[in-house]
């Protein structure tokens, strides 16, 4: 009884907090992210107040948060889109790529720590984070744009380039043979393959199963059909983010706008605690060594990530407030960056990896959203302009 009354007390705190965080921010007229992931610093190892209980379970908030950020985000969207999407940025998609893993890689490779830490680096400044863009569309109420349609085919690209990614980063840290390596990365390119094919030609069977008149449940089927092809996409070396995004956009029409209405209280709730949970796993005692390197990373990744959106929403034809628009919003770095960093420190790659990770995504991940925040007057001038 101890425990659960510890548990309780515990939640309650962080939640309440959070509340009186968000309300700050309100009135501040700023993202509220960057204050969740300080309060993640407070309450994690080596802050002022370290949590005793509720760390297990606000991970796995955490990982549910992510899941309907996702989720959500896929409902805006069919699957007919979603094809045509990437289709027209693949070569934006390439761009992303080339122009993000770069800087990571060629860090490692100066600071002497080998070709396996450098492609763990790689991807640490690649990916940027769905979970938190897809917070900042929604809270700017940039969803209904032009070139958001180009932000999120530029997401999708990059989560099942993780799906490609992650199992042959997972098989250089093992120290797998080319062999065994190459069934991981089969396995999930098929996972992926079988989900978007099930998308695309049986979604109308997937809205016929979901579809009910009572909103509970309907809320009870979207979720627990997005938390079971999450479960299974992870299972299998897929994204749990790209299976909850998948079964968002197999879903469309009145059913995905009822779906988004019951989902919209649950999903702030539980991003709220995401962004806490990040916090949570960056010790601030390590953070001064390594922040004037990781100051400098992130800074090579802002532009970097700009030129992106700029690229590939000028390619598709947007206004210049729109490209600009697009590349604020591929700034913030998250949970695969973190992931990434994890598996490589697990795995002995160096023991640098790790926080210098850690303070990079940290950076980005509270800059992201004040930058799209604070450039709004700038990018209504540039809109004006003729």
């Amino acid at each position: 009884m101890h425990h659960v009354a510890i548990l309780f007390l515990e939640l309650g705190a962080v939640l309440l907090g959070l509340g009186v965080l968000g309300a700050l921010a309100l009135r501040v007229g700023i993202s509220p992210i960057p204050l969740y992931l300080i309060a993640g610093l407070a309450f994690g190892t080596g802050g002022i107040v370290p949590l005793a209980t509720s760390e297990e379970f606000i991970a796995t908030g955490a990982e549910i948060g992510v899941i309907l950020l996702l989720l959500t985000l896929g409902l805006e969207y069919n699957a007919d889109e979603l094809v045509t999407s990437l289709k027209g940025n693949a070569r934006a998609g390439l761009v992303d790529l080339v122009l993000n893993a770069a800087p990571g890689a060629i860090c490692a490779l100066l600071l002497g720590w080998g070709p396996v830490a450098a492609v763990a680096m790689a991807g640490v400044t690649y990916a940027t984070s769905s979970g938190i863009t897809a917070k900042v569309l929604t809270d700017l109420g940039w969803i209904g744009n032009r070139e958001t349609p180009v932000v999120l085919s530029l997401l999708v690209f990059e989560d099942l380039t993780m799906a490609v990614y992650l199992p042959v980063l997972t098989a250089l840290l093992a120290g797998l043979s080319l062999v065994n390596g190459a069934i991981t990365v089969g396995i999930a390119l098929a996972t992926v393959s079988v989900v978007l094919v099930v998308a695309l030609r049986y979604g109308r069977f997937i809205e016929a199963f979901v579809a009910s008149p009572n909103s509970e449940v309907l809320l009870l089927k979207v979720v627990g059909l997005a938390l079971l092809v999450a479960g299974a996409a992870q299972q299998l070396q897929v994204s749990a983010a790209v299976g909850a995004f998948l079964v968002g956009i197999a879903l469309s029409g009145e059913l995905a706008e009822d779906a988004q209405q019951l989902l919209a209280p649950l999903r702030d709730l539980f991003a709220a605690v995401f962004f806490v949970f990040f916090g949570l796993q960056t010790d601030p005692t390590k953070i001064p060594p390594v922040a004037l390197l990781a100051a400098g990373l992130a800074l090579v990744s802002m532009v970097t990530k700009l030129l992106t959106g700029v690229y590939a929403a000028r390619r598709a034809g947007i206004a210049r407030a729109g490209r600009v628009r697009a590349g604020i919003s591929l700034i913030p770095r998250g949970e695969f960056n973190i992931v990434i960093a994890g598996l490589a420190v697990s795995a002995g790659a160096h023991p640098d990896l790790g926080p210098l990770a850690a303070t990079y995504v940290l950076i980005l991940a509270a800059f992201g959203p004040l930058a799209a925040r604070l450039v709004q007057p700038l990018i209504a001038r540039i809109a004006a302009r003729p």
